[in-house]
């Protein structure tokens, strides 16, 4: 079992998760238009929203856009804040007080799970059990997604972790830039999700990873890339190219997402010791 949810400082701001939203909307469609059998009921769950509701509120209203009907819970670890968030209730739309685990003690049916700025709280090795946690209600072909993003919004790092036969799997980590820091890929590092977050260095995959992307920045700059957004974009092509585990799809590129998913999934570190 994980330690007990932790209070956070609860601070998630208005549009925080926009971007999130938006790849979700895209990407992720078919899921969060899904009606059939046990589908119909099966609800988004917004874990850990903070002192107010608002994130959790503003996903409802982009993924109805697309499900009239998607049933909508926040989860909040701290019982005065779900109370709080109570008077924001609608017939679709629900706050309760609990943890990771919620829906798989409420026998709740779920789709879609996210949890962002949770987990930087915690030690890296308890990263797999609450994922496992989090995931446990998700009908299959559901989705987790847990991850950090700054104050603003502007910058993400998150996992997409998938129900499959086989159990949650690592399918991708998804970045996202708006560009207000401009880009170098390194500027993701202190976002990256908790188990990786310190890793970045020899013999890790996730170093291998910046290491590429960094050298096909770097030549994206060498011809003619500099503007952040054109930089972004090339390096992605050439990354794209040369591992066949970047997605090189038009609207991603040009709305600032990079999607790693390589073969067998998103690399486990190799050792979850403290970095010397």
């Amino acid at each position: 079992m994980t330690p007990p949810e932790r209070r956070t400082r609860g601070r998630t701001s208005r549009s925080r998760l926009r971007a999130l939203d938006a790849y979700l909307c895209r990407c992720e469609r078919a899921l969060l238009e899904r009606q059939e059998g046990a589908w119909r009921e099966a609800a988004f769950l917004d874990v850990g929203f903070g002192e107010h509701p608002w994130t959790t509120l503003e996903s409802a209203e982009a993924f109805r856009e697309l499900n009239p009907s998607l049933p909508v819970i926040g989860v909040e670890a701290d019982e005065g804040r779900a109370a709080a968030a109570a008077s924001h209730e609608d017939a679709l739309t629900r706050f309760r007080h609990g943890g990771f685990d919620w829906a798989g003690s409420a026998g709740q049916p779920v789709r879609l799970v996210r949890a962002m700025n949770i987990l930087r709280q915690y030690r890296p090795e308890d990263v797999e059990q609450a994922h496992a946690e989090l995931g446990r209600a998700l009908l299959p072909g559901g989705l987790v997604v847990e991850g950090s993003t700054d104050v603003r919004g502007g910058i993400t790092v998150a996992y997409l972790l998938r129900r499959t036969p086989e159990g949650l799997t690592r399918e991708a980590l998804l970045f996202h830039t708006d560009f207000h820091q401009g880009f170098a890929p390194l500027l993701f590092r202190d976002w990256l999700p908790r188990d990786l977050r310190r890793r970045v260095q020899p013999d890790e995959p996730i170093h291998a990873f910046f290491a590429a992307w960094t050298e096909a920045w770097t030549q994206a700059r060498q011809h003619g890339a500099w503007e952040p957004k054109s930089a972004f974009r090339d390096s992605a092509l050439r990354l794209a190219e040369s591992t066949g585990a970047v997605s090189a799809e038009p609207w991603l590129l040009e709305h600032g997402y990079l999607r790693w998913q390589p073969p067998g999934g998103v690399p486990r570190p190799t050792t979850l010791s403290p970095p010397i």
